[in-house]
C-alpha cells in the first residue's frame, strides 16, 4: 500500500497546546479524531493501525495528544472525561477551520476511557459528528449524554473482555441512536490476539466508510 502523507500539527487554545498527526489522503470526504485510552497519546501503535487501515479506505485521521506532557502525568486529568471531551471539540473545531479538512465530515474513534469522552463531545456538540466508533470503551463514563448522542455509534468489545462487555450492553440500551454492538470472539481487553485488531479495524473502516463518504448516504 502507498503511504498517506502525514503532517505534524498543533492545535492551541490559550497556554495548552496540543500535539497530533493529520493523516490526509488525497481525495477526503471525512475525518476521524482519535480519543486515546488512559495513559496514551497519538504515538499508540493500536490506533496507529486503525488509523492506516482508514487512511487507505480515503478517511483523514487526527492523532492527537489530548493532554499536554504534564497532565498527562497528572492521574486526575487522566480520567476527567469532561476534559477529554472539551480538548475533542477544541480539535473538531481545528478541522473545521483548517483550509485542509473544514469541508470534510467528521467522525470519533474512541478507545478505552477516550470512547467515554468521545460520547460526551458528540452529545454535546452534535453538529457536523456522523459516526463514533467505540474500541474496547467505557461508555457508561459518558452515561448521562448517552440518550443525546444523535451520531450513528459503533461498540466494539472483546469477547473476552467480561466486564466491559456488560457497560457496552447497558450503554447500547441507553443510546438512542443508529447504533450496532459488535463483539470479537476470542479478544481482550486490548485486541492483542492474532487478527482481532484487525477485525476492529475492519468493522470501524465500515463503519466510517458509511457515515462518512457522502456517496454511500
Amino acid at each position: 500500500m502507498t503511504a498517506v502523507p502525514e503532517h505534524h500539527v498543533s492545535i492551541a487554545k490559550g497556554s495548552v497546546v496540543l500535539e497530533g498527526v493529520l493523516g490526509l489522503p488525497a481525495g477526503s470526504e471525512g475525518a476521524v479524531i482519535f480519543a486515546h485510552g488512559s495513559g496514551s497519546g497519538r504515538f499508540s501503535p493500536r490506533n496507529n493501525f486503525v488509523a492506516h487501515h482508514l487512511q487507505h479506505q480515503g478517511l483523514a485521521t487526527l492523532l492527537l495528544d489530548l493532554l499536554t506532557e504534564e497532565e498527562a502525568n497528572d492521574r486526575s486529568k487522566v480520567f476527567d472525561i469532561d476534559l477529554l471531551a472539551d480538548r475533542l471539540l477544541l480539535a473538531k473545531a481545528w478541522l473545521e477551520s483548517d483550509q485542509r479538512t473544514r469541508h470534510l465530515r467528521i467522525g470519533y474513534f474512541g478507545a478505552s476511557t477516550g470512547a467515554g469522552a468521545a460520547l460526551q463531545a458528540a452529545a454535546r456538540q452534535p453538529s457536523n459528528i456522523h459516526a463514533v466508533v467505540s474500541r474496547g470503551g467505557r461508555p457508561d463514563l459518558a452515561e448521562p449524554y448517552l440518550p443525546r448522542v444523535t451520531a450513528p455509534t459503533l461498540l466494539i468489545v472483546g469477547g473476552y473482555d467480561f466486564p466491559v462487555i456488560e457497560l457496552n450492553r447497558a450503554a447500547y440500551d441507553a443510546l438512542t441512536c443508529e447504533k450496532k454492538l459488535v463483539i470479537i470472539p476470542g479478544a481482550t481487553h486490548l485486541f492483542e490476539e492474532p487478527g482481532t485488531l484487525e477485525q476492529v479495524a475492519e468493522q470501524a473502516g465500515s463503519w466510517f466508510f458509511r457515515h462518512l463518504h457522502s456517496s454511500s448516504q
